[in-house]
């Protein structure tokens, strides 16, 4: 399973995905430029990310708490989302992101 991941300077990688991992886990573990300093408990903006917008009928909808935290992210957009609220699953196979410039 591959998750594909933009960063701030444009570089794109292709990772390894674990079913059951959040984005987050999986872009932290490759060393990519995120703080995740709530370490997934939705309590914090530092996982944002951009989701692709092909693929964002195929995310679970925000949760209020995801919705509340977002409100505190800085250069919010329509296909924002907490990269921790988001569960890794074979329909995600392939799901691209690009993080956000205040995730790090």
């Amino acid at each position: 399973m591959k998750l594909i991941v933009k960063d701030k300077n444009g570089e794109t990688r292709e990772l390894e995905a674990v079913s059951g991992w959040r984005v987050m886990e999986i872009i932290r573990e490759y060393r990519l430029p995120i703080k995740a300093e709530c370490g997934g408990a939705c309590a914090c903006a530092t996982c944002h990310v951009y989701v692709d917008k092909g693929w964002l009928d195929k995310l679970p909808p925000k949760r209020e708490e995801e919705e509340d935290m977002l409100d505190e992210a800085f250069d919010l957009q329509d296909n924002s989302r907490l990269s921790c609220q988001i569960i890794m699953d074979e329909e995600l196979d392939g799901l691209q992101v690009t993080l956000a410039q205040n995730s790090d």
